[in-house]
This record gives structure tokens, C-alpha cells and sequence, in this order.
């Protein structure tokens, strides 16, 4: 079973997806199912990872709907106000939808780099840890001590760090993200998706070897036992197609995989993470 462990899909119309502008035209339409289909039969990727892109329950809801009437899609990654007095009821109605396994803020997008840390906060990430439930933290590097301090708080957490927190590709700035990927692998819940990587690569000019110390470094810490592949489609089209991506990373990591390793960044590990043993057994 091979797996795109991070997604997604919009519509345009719905209007609460705060980043998305006319300036950049290719994310400025709608994405559903039918746009994905030919890449993942292209690249054998039988199950998705979809998740939110906009910071509202009704997106929650959208995604879910979408998940019910398509069957590649293996869950959803929504959003609830982890603010909200009645998070905890509201989750606990929400984690029992089948199709709901994983929760995310937008932590990139809020003006408050500490918010995670704010006690509410923290409050509603100890019901989600107490329910070993899915966690996903969208950063910058600027968050990561913060993540850590979250970690060091709630250390049932299940979480996993998105687009491997969007170092400076760009620019080939190591450090002080080397570190501090360095000091939370070392937290045993914690994952780390290799995506969102071209994005943060120069979109007309990158190379699969302007990846690769960011990916070494990310094996050499989490090991394959805890790093999942995701497209990012279709915010990647940004810089390059599924094809590419897929492709760099492949040619990144060419020595390093062999059918073991291959099956576990490209399924086991999100299988496991999200538990989504009933949903591939379908």
C-alpha cells in the first residue's frame, strides 16, 4: 500500500482560505479528487493524507464530505478551535467520524509564533495527547523551540512535523534548523514529513541536490522508521509537478532505499502514525 501522507484539495468559492490570492494564479482554482487521480495512478499511490488549508471548521467539514464519496482518500487532517472553551466535547464528536484522524493548526499562519504554548492551548493538546490522536505542526524554524517546549509538556503527544518545517532552501541556510531537528528527533512520538520541500527551494531554478542535506539530515535523526513522503500537491505546483517531486526525492535518497525502507516512507510509517489499519484493509 503506498501512500501520499500530505495533500490537498479546495474550492475556490468557499472563501475561507485567507492566504490564497489572484497574484498566484496556479493555486487560485479549485482542486478536487478528479484533478489528483492520473498522478496517483502515475505513481501507484493507492491511499492520501488530506489536509486542511484553511483555519475554519467548515473546511473540516468540506474535507470530510469529500472523503466519504472518494475512496482514495484514506483520512482527513482537519481543523477545530483549539481555543474554544468546548474543544473537548467538540473533538471527542469529531474524532469518532471515521474518516477524521488527524488534527492541525496553522501555526505558520497565526501572528503569535508562541501560541502553541498559550495554556488553553496546551490544555486542549493534552486531551488530544490522552486520546493518542493524530497531531501535525505546520512551522517555520522560528517555532521549533516552542515545538519542543509543547513536547517536553505534553510528552504523549503523537505528532509530526510538516514539510520537514520549511528550512531556507532556498538560500542553503542549514542552521539553526540542523539543530533543532537535531534535539526533537530525539523525542520518540514525534515524526517528520519529507514535503513541502521544492516550495522552499528557488521555484525556477532548484535541483534535487538543493534537497538533499536538508533530507540526510532529516533521515539521519528520525531514521526510516519515522518519516513519511507527501506531495504537497497542489500548493508544489507552485516550483515543480507530483512528477517532480516524487522524482527528487527518489533520486535524493536513491542509496539509501531498498524495499524496506521504500515501503515504510511510502506507507507503513503513515499506516502506523494514523492508524489506518481498517481504512487499507478496505
Amino acid at each position: 500500500m503506498r501512500i501520499d501522507s500530505h495533500q490537498h484539495y479546495w474550492k475556490v468559492e468557499r472563501g475561507d482560505y485567507q492566504w490564497m490570492t489572484r497574484a498566484v494564479p496556479v493555486l487560485y482554482r479549485d482542486y478536487l479528487p478528479s484533478d489528483l487521480r492520473p498522478c496517483l495512478l502515475r505513481h501507484n499511490i493507492q491511499k492520501t493524507v488530506l489536509v486542511q488549508a484553511a483555519q475554519t471548521v467548515a473546511e473540516t467539514d468540506f474535507l470530510l464530505g469529500l472523503a466519504a464519496e472518494d475512496d482514495s482518500i484514506a483520512g482527513v487532517v482537519g481543523w477545530l478551535d483549539m481555543e474554544d472553551p468546548d474543544f473537548p466535547a467538540q473533538f471527542d464528536r469529531y474524532r469518532k467520524m471515521p474518516k477524521f484522524i488527524g488534527l492541525r493548526p496553522m501555526l505558520q499562519d497565526i501572528p503569535d509564533d508562541r501560541w502553541i504554548l498559550r495554556p488553553n492551548v496546551l490544555s486542549a493538546l493534552e486531551v488530544v495527547a490522552e486520546s493518542d490522536f493524530p497531531f501535525e505542526f505546520l512551522t517555520y524554524p522560528r517555532h521549533l523551540p516552542f515545538v519542543l517546549e509543547v513536547l517536553e509538556s505534553v510528552p504523549r503527544l503523537r505528532a509530526v512535523i510538516d514539510h520537514i518545517s520549511k528550512p531556507e532552501i532556498r538560500s542553503g541556510k542549514l542552521d539553526p534548523w540542523r539543530s533543532w531537528i537535531t534535539r526533537l528527533a530525539e523525542r520518540p512520538n514525534l515524526y517528520c514529513k519529507l514535503s513541502g520541500m521544492i516550495t522552499e527551494a528557488d521555484h525556477r531554478h532548484w535541483s534535487p541536490g538543493d534537497l538533499r542535506p536538508y533530507v540526510n539530515h532529516v533521515i539521519q535523526c528520525f531514521g526510516f522508521d519515522r518519516v513519511m513522503f507527501g506531495s504537497d500537491w497542489p500548493v508544489c505546483l507552485c516550483a515543480g509537478s507530483y512528477d517532480e517531486v516524487i522524482g527528487a526525492l527518489g533520486e535524493v535518497l536513491s542509496s539509501q532505499l531498498d524495499a524496506d525502507t521504500e515501503s515504510k516512507l511510502f506507507g507503513e510509517n503513515a499506516i502506523r502514525f494514523y492508524k489506518l489499519d481498517a481504512e487499507v484493509a478496505r
